[in-house]
Parts: structure tokens; sequence; C-alpha cells
């Protein structure tokens, strides 16, 4: 029995694929799998997941087009055989053994739907710079009843599959796809625990989703948000989380014509910078005294 699957949906994103998987794969234990799905990319993942495949250290992979983002996770959450599921986005970090006390917790407990945690957060234009978040405030408020519906990011988002035949799959008509379903499932009243340890480490770098998204995507889907799941934001239209994120990918992207991130040793520094995230994070778990609410 597969009792949690970790999924990664991919495109063009080598340098940090490589160095996610490489932890992803040290840490995967024989009741969970890793299902990659990568959007026919073009600059060698397609041929270094296959030979991943191949050896047994992933477990599904789908190389195909699809329409977006949401559509690629979609597809990994269809072909996952496990209980529970955990989103690998391929250039953040994560902490597994904080997410392995999510897991046993949600197996102890079938009741629970949904499991969010604490992160930390950094942006590779200024890596000394690791920061803590928390959307307890937000949950807590949610949580006796004096909202409607919060919002999250799904980097540190563990789901019970089961429960995604009464919220849905992600929305694809949302760039912001993790926003709209955190304020969806949420709205539904679905049951969600909440870890105060840290699952993850949310990274700014340049071209990915977040950075590309548009002002006015984001002001409109702010709207629909508000509209849907009488989200009352918080502090306009749309999440503090996913505002910092954007502002944060738009600076790299302009910093990295002519920064690091484009010059052919990269990978040696995305390698060092990444071994010290890992280092950070996993001494923070070990250090909080977490809980589960």
């Amino acid at each position: 029995m597969i009792n949690l699957s970790y999924l990664i949906s991919t495109k063009n994103r080598l340098p940090y694929l490589k160095i996610t998987l490489a932890h992803l794969i040290q840490n995967c234990l024989p009741d969970e799998e890793i299902v990659v799905v990568d959007a026919h990319s073009s600059d060698g993942t397609g041929e270094y997941l296959k030979a991943l495949l191949k050896e047994g250290k992933i477990h599904q992979l789908l190389i195909e087009a699809d329409k977006n983002q949401a559509h690629g996770w979609n597809k990994a959450m269809m072909m996952a055989k496990g209980i529970l599921l955990k989103k690998i986005i391929d250039d953040d970090v994560f902490c597994f053994e904080a997410i392995r006390k999510c897991k046993n917790q949600l197996l102890a407990h079938p009741e629970i739907d949904f499991c969010i945690s604490n992160a930390l957060s950094v942006n590779l234009s200024n890596p000394e710079l690791i920061e803590p978040s928390s959307r307890f405030e937000q949950f807590s408020a949610w949580k006796n009843g004096s909202t409607k519906s919060f919002s999250f990011s799904d980097v540190y988002l563990m789901i019970r599959k089961s429960a995604l035949a009464y919220t849905g799959l992600y929305n694809t008509q949302f760039v912001m796809l993790d926003w709209e379903f955190a304020l969806r499932i949420s709205y539904l009243n679905c049951n969600i625990a909440y870890y105060t340890g840290y699952m993850a480490m949310g990274v700014g770098t340049p071209s990915n989703i977040t950075s590309l998204t548009s002002k006015d995507t984001l002001k409109n889907e702010g709207k629909i948000g508000a509209f849907l799941y009488q989200y009352e934001g918080d502090s306009n239209d749309i999440s503090l989380w996913s505002k910092t994120k954007i502002f944060a990918g738009k600076l790299l992207k302009k910093e990295s014509k002519n920064a690091w991130l484009k010059d052919q040793t990269a990978d040696l520094d995305l390698q060092a910078l990444y071994n010290n995230f890992y280092q950070v994070i996993n001494q923070k778990e070990i250090t909080t005294d977490a809980t589960f609410y």
C-alpha cells in the first residue's frame, strides 16, 4: 500500500529539479512513491527523468504537453496511488521530518482532509535572509468562525486524496491556483489541521509561474475569490504571501540577466545555496516545539 505520493509537475527547470529530486529520492520510504509530470521540457529534463524511472528511483512518469500549471498538477494528482499527496515544487525546499510527522498525523486521524504548516521563505537575490511565515492567525480566525475562508500556499500543504472528490482538483482557470484552492477548501469547511512546525521553505526564483503573473491577473483573480468565497483578504484582494512571491520573482527575473544565474557555473552555486537552505529548515524543525491544531 502506498501511503504518501510525492507529486512534481515541471517544465524546463532542470538545475532546480536535480537538487530537489536528489533530496526527495534519498528520503522516500517504501510506503511512498514519487510521481513526476513533465510538460515536454526542452532542457534535457525528459531524458534525466527517464533514466531515473529506469533505475527505479522515481515510480511514475508522464511526459506530455499541458494547457497550464493547474493542468499539470491535476494530472499528477490523478496518477497518484497514495492515500496522501504532497506537492513538491521543483525550486522550493522541504523538511522531510516535518512531512513525516504530518503524514503520520493524517494516517492516524482519517477524519482530517488537509494539513498545513508554518513555512520559511527566502529569495535567491538575498539568500542570507531567511524568514519565517505563518498562517496560524488566519487559520484560527477561520476555525472559530470569524471568517468564511482564508488563503495559504500549497508549498506546505498535505492532501488526503479522497477529499478531492468533495473539493475538486485545481481550478485550471486560475494562475494563482493554490490561492484559489485554499479559499475553496476552507469555504467548504473541510477538516484542515495546522502543524506549527515547518514543512517547507518557499524560494523566490526567476521565471517561475508566480513571477510571471501580471498585476491585472492578480487583481481579477482576487475579485473572483472575494465573490465566490467571501474572502476578506489579508490587506487587499489577495494574500500577502502571493504578493511577496510575485514581487520577488519579478525582481529576480530582472536581476538574472547579468547575475550568476546566467553563468555557466550556476549549478555549483545553486547546489551550495540549496544545501544551506536544507540545513536551515531541518535545524528550524528540530528546534521548534511544534504541535497540531
